[in-house]
Protein backbone atom coordinates (compact mmCIF):
# COMPACT_ATOMS: atom_id res chain seq x y z
CA UNK A 1 0.00 0.00 0.00
CA UNK A 2 2.75 2.74 0.91
CA UNK A 3 4.57 1.89 -2.63
CA UNK A 4 0.86 2.39 -4.19
CA UNK A 5 0.83 5.49 -2.47
CA UNK A 6 4.78 6.44 -3.52
CA UNK A 7 4.03 5.52 -6.97
CA UNK A 8 1.28 8.19 -6.58
CA UNK A 9 2.76 10.96 -5.30
CA UNK A 10 5.96 10.76 -7.85
CA UNK A 11 3.15 10.50 -10.51
CA UNK A 12 1.67 13.41 -9.79
CA UNK A 13 5.00 15.31 -9.52
CA UNK A 14 5.91 13.99 -12.94
CA UNK A 15 3.00 15.23 -14.52
CA UNK A 16 3.58 18.41 -13.04
CA UNK A 17 6.85 18.45 -14.14
CA UNK A 18 5.72 17.29 -17.80
CA UNK A 19 3.36 20.34 -17.43
CA UNK A 20 5.92 22.86 -16.21
CA UNK A 21 7.93 21.99 -19.34
CA UNK A 22 5.34 22.67 -21.62
CA UNK A 23 4.71 26.36 -20.04
CA UNK A 24 8.86 26.40 -20.31
CA UNK A 25 8.80 26.03 -24.37
CA UNK A 26 5.67 28.35 -24.67
CA UNK A 27 7.32 31.36 -23.06
CA UNK A 28 10.63 30.49 -24.99
CA UNK A 29 8.74 31.05 -28.15
CA UNK A 30 7.23 33.87 -26.61
CA UNK A 31 10.72 35.79 -25.72
CA UNK A 32 11.46 34.38 -28.93
CA UNK A 33 9.41 36.35 -30.76
CA UNK A 34 9.79 39.30 -29.01
CA UNK A 35 13.30 39.64 -29.91
CA UNK A 36 12.96 38.82 -33.48
CA UNK A 37 9.63 41.64 -33.54
CA UNK A 38 12.13 44.55 -31.65
CA UNK A 39 14.87 43.53 -33.82
CA UNK A 40 13.07 44.11 -37.11
CA UNK A 41 11.39 47.30 -35.26
CA UNK A 42 14.69 48.76 -35.18
CA UNK A 43 15.39 47.56 -38.82
CA UNK A 44 12.53 49.25 -40.09
CA UNK A 45 13.17 52.44 -38.38
CA UNK A 46 16.58 52.75 -39.51
CA UNK A 47 15.67 51.80 -43.05
CA UNK A 48 13.28 54.60 -42.41
CA UNK A 49 15.85 57.35 -41.60
CA UNK A 50 18.11 56.12 -44.64
CA UNK A 51 14.88 56.81 -46.79
CA UNK A 52 14.00 60.25 -45.14
CA UNK A 53 14.04 62.01 -48.72
CA UNK A 54 10.90 59.50 -49.59
CA UNK A 55 9.29 58.85 -46.07
CA UNK A 56 6.31 59.70 -46.76
CA UNK A 57 5.97 56.80 -49.49
CA UNK A 58 6.15 54.66 -46.00
CA UNK A 59 3.07 55.95 -44.74
CA UNK A 60 0.80 53.34 -45.89
CA UNK A 61 -1.27 52.70 -42.83
CA UNK A 62 -4.48 55.05 -42.46
CA UNK A 63 -7.28 53.65 -40.46
CA UNK A 64 -7.33 52.93 -36.60
CA UNK A 65 -8.00 48.94 -37.58
CA UNK A 66 -4.29 49.06 -38.46
CA UNK A 67 -4.55 48.54 -41.99
CA UNK A 68 -3.25 48.23 -44.42
CA UNK A 69 0.55 46.88 -43.41
CA UNK A 70 3.12 44.99 -44.67
CA UNK A 71 3.95 41.44 -43.64
CA UNK A 72 2.63 38.26 -44.57
CA UNK A 73 -1.10 38.71 -45.59
CA UNK A 74 0.27 42.11 -46.82
CA UNK A 75 -2.54 44.63 -47.47
CA UNK A 76 -0.13 46.93 -48.84
CA UNK A 77 1.31 47.06 -51.84
CA UNK A 78 4.76 49.11 -51.93
CA UNK A 79 4.55 52.23 -54.56
CA UNK A 80 6.09 55.41 -54.24
CA UNK A 81 6.06 59.52 -56.08
CA UNK A 82 7.80 61.70 -53.66
CA UNK A 83 10.91 61.61 -55.38
CA UNK A 84 13.08 61.04 -58.11
CA UNK A 85 12.54 57.51 -60.12
CA UNK A 86 15.57 56.33 -58.85
CA UNK A 87 14.86 57.57 -55.03
CA UNK A 88 11.25 56.11 -55.56
CA UNK A 89 12.74 52.84 -56.57
CA UNK A 90 15.32 52.62 -53.62
CA UNK A 91 11.87 53.19 -51.53
CA UNK A 92 9.69 50.61 -52.90
CA UNK A 93 12.45 48.00 -53.06
CA UNK A 94 13.10 48.75 -49.07
CA UNK A 95 9.19 48.38 -48.48
CA UNK A 96 9.26 44.90 -50.60
CA UNK A 97 12.39 44.12 -48.11
CA UNK A 98 10.61 44.60 -44.86
CA UNK A 99 7.65 42.63 -46.40
CA UNK A 100 9.64 39.96 -47.14
CA UNK A 101 11.66 40.22 -44.00
CA UNK A 102 8.05 39.87 -41.89
CA UNK A 103 7.55 36.85 -44.26
CA UNK A 104 11.03 34.77 -42.81
CA UNK A 105 12.28 35.05 -46.29
CA UNK A 106 15.74 35.21 -44.80
CA UNK A 107 15.52 32.01 -43.66
CA UNK A 108 14.22 28.82 -44.75
CA UNK A 109 14.43 25.19 -43.62
CA UNK A 110 13.15 22.70 -45.20
CA UNK A 111 11.24 25.15 -48.22
CA UNK A 112 9.37 26.79 -45.34
CA UNK A 113 10.04 30.24 -44.55
CA UNK A 114 11.25 30.19 -40.46
CA UNK A 115 12.78 33.69 -40.10
CA UNK A 116 10.04 35.81 -38.33
CA UNK A 117 7.64 35.88 -35.58
CA UNK A 118 3.55 34.14 -36.56
CA UNK A 119 1.90 35.69 -39.10
CA UNK A 120 4.06 38.74 -38.58
CA UNK A 121 2.95 42.35 -40.12
CA UNK A 122 4.27 45.79 -39.65
CA UNK A 123 2.40 49.61 -39.82
CA UNK A 124 3.54 52.08 -40.55
CA UNK A 125 1.37 55.79 -39.64
CA UNK A 126 2.25 59.54 -40.25
CA UNK A 127 0.64 62.16 -37.50
CA UNK A 128 0.46 65.32 -39.47
CA UNK A 129 -0.85 66.97 -36.46
CA UNK A 130 2.45 66.69 -35.10
CA UNK A 131 4.63 68.51 -37.40
CA UNK A 132 7.06 71.45 -36.17
CA UNK A 133 8.54 73.80 -38.59
CA UNK A 134 7.19 72.25 -41.86
CA UNK A 135 6.41 69.73 -43.70
CA UNK A 136 7.22 66.03 -43.10
CA UNK A 137 8.00 66.76 -39.99
CA UNK A 138 5.76 65.09 -37.75
CA UNK A 139 5.84 61.94 -35.55
CA UNK A 140 5.69 58.33 -37.49
CA UNK A 141 4.79 55.62 -35.57
CA UNK A 142 6.02 52.26 -36.47
CA UNK A 143 4.31 48.82 -34.92
CA UNK A 144 5.21 45.21 -35.22
CA UNK A 145 2.50 43.03 -34.81
CA UNK A 146 2.30 38.94 -34.53
CA UNK A 147 0.30 36.14 -33.35
CA UNK A 148 1.11 34.77 -29.63
CA UNK A 149 1.10 31.43 -28.47
CA UNK A 150 -1.42 32.27 -25.56
CA UNK A 151 -3.71 35.04 -24.56
CA UNK A 152 -3.13 37.77 -22.62
CA UNK A 153 -4.08 41.10 -22.66
CA UNK A 154 -4.81 43.44 -25.99
CA UNK A 155 -2.27 45.46 -27.29
CA UNK A 156 -3.08 49.13 -27.72
CA UNK A 157 -1.47 49.83 -30.59
CA UNK A 158 -3.58 49.54 -33.98
CA UNK A 159 -1.44 47.09 -36.17
CA UNK A 160 -3.47 44.26 -38.03
CA UNK A 161 -6.29 44.78 -35.53
CA UNK A 162 -8.59 41.27 -35.95
CA UNK A 163 -6.34 39.51 -37.52
CA UNK A 164 -4.83 36.96 -35.31
CA UNK A 165 -8.80 35.53 -33.81
CA UNK A 166 -8.72 36.45 -30.25
CA UNK A 167 -7.29 39.88 -29.82
CA UNK A 168 -5.34 39.03 -26.42
CA UNK A 169 -3.48 36.81 -28.83
CA UNK A 170 -2.22 39.44 -31.06
CA UNK A 171 1.34 40.64 -30.01
CA UNK A 172 2.60 44.15 -30.73
CA UNK A 173 5.49 46.61 -30.01
CA UNK A 174 5.76 50.00 -31.32
CA UNK A 175 7.80 52.65 -31.18
CA UNK A 176 7.36 56.28 -32.28
CA UNK A 177 10.28 58.42 -34.16
CA UNK A 178 10.43 61.85 -35.91
CA UNK A 179 12.41 61.65 -39.21
CA UNK A 180 15.10 64.52 -39.18
CA UNK A 181 14.73 67.48 -41.86
CA UNK A 182 18.65 67.84 -43.37
CA UNK A 183 17.10 70.95 -45.61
Amino acid sequence: MEVLVTMIIVLIGLLGIAALQVKAQTAELESYQRAQALIILSDIVDKLNVNRGTASCFRFTTTTSGTPYLGVGATATPACTASTAAYNAQAVATMTEISNLLQGTDAVMGGTNVGAMIGARACISYDASTEIGGPDTGLYTIAVSWQGMSILSTPTASCANNTYGDEGQRRTVAITTRIANLN
